[in-house]
């Protein structure tokens, strides 16, 4: 590692000149003409199961259909099913329908005109009230969590029933950040889609886990912060152990390589990383045996992730009655308990595994893309008020190892994984967590940013940043696919045709079954503020208020929503907080099954805990920790 830091740091130093301006400025260029990298796996849960590539290829094995279960394969263009094998039941990620029947798909025309309508370039509309930018990306993170499968991370070692049973299930319990533990995982590194076995793995010494170092760079000049080393502001990443390949040694050291797929979740991975060590060194030095502290602080760092989801994620993108009402009066739709609330759908047993429906998972959860940004005020360097100006999203996906390079450049081909020069994360685009999370909430009115610096999320509504009309490929088809079709790169298009394949239930028909109010037809063609779909004809028009596609039904709901506007309600809002919950049930350490459990941690709020709460104890509440780069205009060289 050390010789590639050397080389990595010479790299730095020659090219530092463009680290700034060719990526924040120019970017920006390319950010137009190739569209925000958000991708296929922004923060909708990226289905799971044997894939062709990376993102491209997918499978759904939806248990209980046809009786053994149905295996779905998509793929271009197309979907292929078939019965379920044995093999197929033991080794794939476990799906299932929440509807009872399959749904009616609108026409292909209409389907690219809704696409169309979608990504039209409209006004960025912010939340209201405001959602910090940090939540859309701590979404993703989540999704990550969700579909993790623990067992693809165990390269060959012995995978026990129950660990191959849970590792397939929907679970919140962080095995995207722990894999199987140290002394399982810690042989390899990798986990989903991720290479073979690299020396040390992602565990550090008693039970802690790696970071990585920034690598210094010469712009600004002059400037410390950004041109020195920043040990503890990366990820962990292979160097030489990777192989002789750049993007071998650019592979982060974590369980679930899609949490470097862009800057900000790379990022707050690197945030949990150092959340477990902090929790680590309290156990250490309350005297807690060597023997029992990686299990205590796991259970403590799990369960205090829970909370923050129930009580503050959640909240954020969902009606809160909806919440508090699965939280605290349990489940009406999704896999109900037997002998709970009486409802239409089938329930079950105890020790039954969650499964995921792939109304979730291919419709109400990819509410995020709705909620991104076109820019990020980043940084003290990359800001509307820095030398470089704001980070357009496209370079927060250049500077990852999995999507992007972590190198400046114009004119390179991030579809090329070998382009570029640096192998780490460049020290001037180390995170600003004070842009992205408000902490005045949290009690500290000094980490504060001015309203003009400070990111939120874009309203969930049906509308996308227009960028994402027009996807890099290697955001869903892994790197040097063939380009195809321009319809085929727009992410609108792209969700629907894929529920479409799968011959997902319609929102009209989800809200039948589950005595849900409808939306009216006025709301479902008008909305309010959302996508325009004035060009529809009236047959169009009459066809896309009886088979509503579920994604776009849920997107509606949350922008017509009266009581908090741009959150889910109704359809959407209840399968969220019933998938959260029935999840947080099934996973190891469970506030569900515990709920007389509390946060003991520090907060503002006795018996609360936030992120914001949770960052400042993962960087001992230390401004110079938050934000690396300080404040202030950049000094004169």
């Amino acid at each position: 590692m050390r010789n590639e830091q050397r080389g990595a740091q010479r790299t730095g130093q020659q090219t530092g000149q463009q680290t700034g301006q060719q990526t924040g400025q120019q970017t920006g260029q390319q950010s137009g003409q190739h569209g925000e990298r958000r991708g296929e796996q922004g923060t909708e849960p990226p289905v799971r199961g044997r894939r062709g590539g990376r993102h491209y290829r997918e499978t759904f094995f939806i248990v209980g259909e046809g009786g053994a279960g149905r295996v779905v394969e998509t793929g271009g263009g197309r979907a292929r099913g078939r019965e379920a094998t044995e093999e197929d039941r033991k080794n794939l990620f476990r799906f299932s329908r929440l509807s009872r029947a399959k749904g009616h798909q609108i026409s292909e025309e209409l389907r690219v005109k809704l696409a169309r309508a979608m990504t039209t370039g409209t006004p960025d509309s912010d939340s209201a009230p405001g959602v910090p930018a940090g939540y859309t990306y701590l979404g993703q993170f989540v999704d990550h969590d969700l579909t993790m499968d623990a067992t693809e991370a165990a390269l060959g070692e012995s995978v026990t029933v129950e660990e191959l049973e849970q590792g397939r299930s929907p679970s919140l319990d962080l095995d995207s950040l722990y894999g199987l533990g140290p002394g399982r995982a810690g042989a390899g590194y990798g986990g989903a889609a991720g290479p073979a076995a690299g020396p040390g793995g992602f565990y550090a010494p008693g039970g802690r886990l790696k970071t990585g170092s920034t690598v210094g760079v010469g712009l600004p000049a002059n400037f410390p912060p950004a041109n020195d080393d920043q040990p503890g502001f990366d990820l962990p990443r292979a160097g030489e152990a990777g192989g002789p390949t750049k993007a071998g040694r650019r592979t982060p050291l974590i369980p679930d390589l899609r949490n470097d797929e862009n800057l900000i979740v790379a990022q707050t991975h690197l945030a949990f990383i150092h959340f477990h060590n902090r929790v680590v060194d309290e156990l250490e030095r309350r005297r807690v045996p060597a023997a029992r502290r990686f299990a205590a602080a796991r259970e403590l760092v799990v369960k205090h992730y829970q909370w923050m989801l129930r009580t503050d994620f959640l909240p954020r993108i969902v009606d809160e009655e909806i919440v508090e009402s699965v939280f605290t009066g349990g489940r009406r739709y999704f896999e109900v308990p037997v002998g709970g609330r009486p409802g239409r759908f089938p329930g079950v047993g105890p020790g039954h595994r969650p499964t995921m429906p792939i109304e979730f998972s291919v419709a109400a959860y990819r509410v995020g893309h709705s909620m991104i940004r076109r820019r990020y005020e980043w940084n003290r360097v990359f800001s509307s008020t820095g030398p470089n100006g704001a980070a357009p999203l496209v370079a927060l996906f250049r500077f990852t190892g999995v999507s992007g390079n972590l190198s400046p450049g114009l004119g390179d081909d991030l579809n090329d994984p070998e382009s570029g020069t640096l192998l780490r994360l460049p020290s001037n685009w180390t995170t600003d967590f004070r842009r992205l999370y408000d902490f005045t909430a949290a009690g500290r009115p000094d980490l504060a940013v001015p309203a003009a610096e400070f990111n939120l999320a874009q309203r969930i509504d049906t509308l996308l940043v227009d960028p994402l009309a027009t996807l890099p490929t290697g955001s869903f088809g892994g790197r040097g696919a063939p380009v195809p079709d321009p319809l085929h790169l727009n992410l609108a298009y792209r969700n629907l045709a894929r529920a479409a394949m799968v011959e997902l239930a319609t929102g009209p028909q989800l809200a039948r079954e589950m005595g849900i109010e409808p939306l009216t037809a006025e709301q479902i063609l008008t909305g309010d503020g959302g996508a325009p779909l004035g060009t529809l004809t009236e047959a169009e028009r009459a066809e896309l208020v009886a088979h509503t596609p579920l994604w776009f039904y849920v997107l509606r709901e949350a922008e017509v929503n009266p009581k908090q506007p741009g959150r889910l309600t109704g359809v959407g809002g209840h399968l969220v907080a019933e998938v959260f919950h029935r999840a947080i049930e099934g996973s190891r350490d469970s506030i569900v099954r515990d709920p007389r459990w509390r946060p003991t941690l520090p907060a503002r709020r006795k018996g609360g805990f936030t992120m914001p709460d949770l960052l400042l104890y993962a960087f001992e509440g230390r401004a110079d920790l938050l934000n690396p780069l300080g404040d202030g205009p950049i000094p004169a060289p």
